[in-house]
């Protein structure tokens, strides 16, 4: 796994701010690799980083944890800062995505 590329994804999720969220897809983008989604997972789920992991969603918006393994704390730490998350897990992009910097 190349170090730059998951440091790139550390410091671009550290960037999302509260109350705001992103997708997976658009973290990979900005962190200069589009079809890197699935490393950021791989970041999300390190031990130790202290990241606002609950700030990244699928691309549709909703949470990406399945019940009882980690959906509600994900849902109750996003509510915590104010974003509305529907009882199916969905948030509404429109009023919660992150404006982003522009892609690379």
């Amino acid at each position: 796994m190349s170090t730059e590329l998951t440091e790139r994804i550390i410091a671009v999720i550290r960037e999302i701010p509260r109350g705001t969220v992103t997708s997976y897809g658009r973290v990979a983008a900005l962190a200069g690799n589009p079809r890197a989604a699935r490393r950021v997972v791989w970041v999300l789920r390190q031990p130790g980083r202290q990241l606002p992991w609950h700030r990244v969603l699928r691309s549709d918006g909703s949470i990406g944890l399945p019940r009882g393994g980690g959906f509600e704390l994900q849902q109750a730490l996003l509510e915590d800062e104010g974003v509305e998350v529907s009882p199916t897990g969905l948030i509404d992009l429109d009023r919660y995505l992150w404006n982003s910097p522009p892609l690379p």
